[in-house]
C-alpha cells in the first residue's frame, strides 16, 4: 500500500499486486474502491480487506502527511 506524497483527492491509497487499485479512505466507514487496473476480482477483494484491517493506521498516515482526511 502507497500513499503518495503529492497527492491531493480525498484521502486514499494505492495498492499493487499484479495490478494496481485506488481505494478510499474514509473515516468511521467501510473503504471505497475507486478503481483497478488489471487486478483480478479476487485481488480485489483481497486488496479491500487488507485496506479494511489496516483503515486507522491509514487514515492516521494520510492526514500526517496531507493534514487531514477529507
Amino acid at each position: 500500500m502507497v500513499i503518495y506524497l503529492d497527492d491531493h483527492e480525498l484521502a486514499h491509497v494505492h495498492v499493487f499486486g499484479d495490478g494496481s487499485a485506488k481505494i478510499g479512505l474514509v473515516a468511521g466507514e467501510k473503504p471505497e474502491f475507486v478503481w483497478a487496473d488489471t487486478m483480478s476480482r479476487g485481488e480485489i477483494r483481497g486488496a479491500m480487506r487488507l485496506v479494511e484491517a489496516n483503515q486507522p493506521f491509514l487514515l492516521r498516515k494520510w492526514e500526517d502527511i496531507h493534514g487531514g482526511a477529507e
